[in-house]
């Protein structure tokens, strides 16, 4: 566990009272901008609408500032609130890192570990060293979560998860802490029959979905070299995608690993294009966490 601070500065007579906040309010307020309705968000804590609703309005009471606004029929969060619940998500992250360590403690565990990554990292670039760490340390429980980049570092930042790996954010985080693993080439394949030719003549596109890291990377470096950006289908599943290219919906924009493995188990990939960009897979980890032995074992597994 971290080490606690050995002092806290003296309260100054001008300083203003604490407000009494509870971390329950301030999951609520979690839970509401992670949502798209009230009730999904009471859902998610466990409390009904009513509840949830009478606790984010004690919590503005007490912090003496409105927190929301209606939008039409909606009740949604202010943007002057970004610093509330800034504060929000690292105090119930927090919590919740120390409520696990606690009941790990008063249990007998030897750790825990919920990872988070990518299926390319998961499937092509590191089961080696998944399988190393489950060798090395049977004592720690590891759950594994494969899914997209954003999905996983809302996990990570929320605390549902202790370390992710994913691709690298095109925004700094000042919440994260980031370590580069890797850079992996992203190759351009076009739909089975076509000939890759200049660059003015590719698409139109089958890409992963807009607002994604991987798509981020994608669409600067196609606007760069000169190629349409018209995206027909999109899928968080390169090997949809990879289908839908086979046959014909359009172009599509891959993983090298997954373009090779999917060549070696069938025919060579005779549409595979040039290497367009490169993407950076890191793994992120929440700063200012509580310390956790295991998961500093996994990352230096994952470093080799």
């Amino acid at each position: 566990m971290a080490r606690p601070r050995t002092s806290e500065p003296p309260r100054r007579r001008d300083d203003p009272p604490l407000p009494g906040l509870t971390v329950a309010q301030l999951s609520y307020l979690v839970a509401v901008a992670s949502s798209s309705t009230f009730s999904e968000a009471a859902a998610s804590v466990g409390v009904s609408t009513s509840a949830l609703s009478q606790g984010l309005a004690e919590l503005e009471r007490r912090l003496g500032i409105e927190l929301f606004e209606r939008v039409g029929r909606r009740q949604v969060l202010r943007a002057d609130a970004a610093e509330v619940l800034a504060y929000a998500r690292r105090v119930v992250a927090d919590t919740r890192d120390l409520a696990r360590w606690a009941a790990d403690a008063r249990t007998g565990r030897t750790g825990r570990l919920r990872v988070g990554m990518i299926d390319a990292a998961a499937v092509e670039h590191f089961p080696g060293s998944l399988r190393a760490f489950r060798r090395a340390n049977p004592d720690v429980e590891l759950h594994l979560v494969v899914g997209p980049s954003g999905e996983l570092l809302e996990a990570l930042r929320s605390g549902d998860l202790d370390l992710a790996v994913v691709v690298e954010p095109s925004a700094p985080d000042p919440s994260l802490e980031l370590e580069a693993l890797l850079d992996e080439p992203l190759v351009v394949v076009a739909p089975e029959g076509r000939t890759v030719g200049p660059a003015a003549e590719w698409g139109p596109w089958v890409l992963f979905p807009s607002g994604s890291h991987t798509r981020d990377v994608i669409e600067r470096r196609l606007r760069a070299v000169g190629a349409p950006v018209h995206v027909v289908a999109e899928s968080h599943q390169p090997e949809v995608l990879r289908e839908m290219a086979r046959l014909g919906v359009g172009w599509t924009v891959l993983p090298e690993a997954q373009v090779i493995s999917r060549s070696r188990r069938r025919s060579p990939a005779k549409d595979r294009g040039p290497v367009l960009t490169t993407r950076r897979l890191v793994v992120a980890r929440r700063r200012g966490r509580i310390e956790q032995p295991a998961a500093d074992r996994f990352v230096r597994s994952l470093l080799g």
